[in-house]
């Protein structure tokens, strides 16, 4: 594998970076960079570079209230699919939910999104759920490991 270089979000150049990857995976639901900053407060963000390059990045929302869910998210560029950065982002993302107490690992993948899909389910992941955003006419699949 190329050399993959994974870093947690910190300051605003980074936090562009994860704004870029995640808007280009999500365009449906594009995030400002306050959003981003808003995010990086309570979830576990990571972006994934060759050389200087963003190529991909994470999400882990930790485990919350009265239940041990944690969502892991693994994001991908699609120039940059097929190449093992999204099974790397992922291995990451599982085993910084485990050190958060997770039991259970959910992830969401937008509908538009065939690639996200089957890498999920090739993860062993499988759909328990379907949702449309206010306004919106894609769903998201929200699925989780058994």
């Amino acid at each position: 594998m190329t050399d993959l270089r994974i870093e947690q979000a910190a300051g605003d150049a980074m936090l562009k970076d994860w704004q870029h990857v995640h808007n280009v995976i999500i365009p449906t639901d594009p995030l400002s960079l306050d959003d981003v900053r808003e995010r990086v407060g309570r979830n576990h963000l990571e972006v994934a570079y060759l050389g200087d390059v963003p190529v991909g990045c994470t999400t882990v929302r930790p485990p919350t209230g009265d239940t041990s869910t944690a969502t892991v998210i693994a994001r991908v560029l699609p120039g940059h699919r097929g190449q093992g950065f999204g099974k790397e982002l992922y291995a990451r993302g599982l085993a910084h939910a485990r050190t958060l107490g997770a039991k259970v690992i959910e992830t969401i993948v937008l509908a538009s999104n065939p690639d996200g899909l089957r890498f999920a389910q090739a993860q062993g992941f499988e759909e328990v759920e379907r949702y449309v955003l206010p306004g919106d006419t894609i769903p998201f699949i929200t699925l989780r490991l058994p």
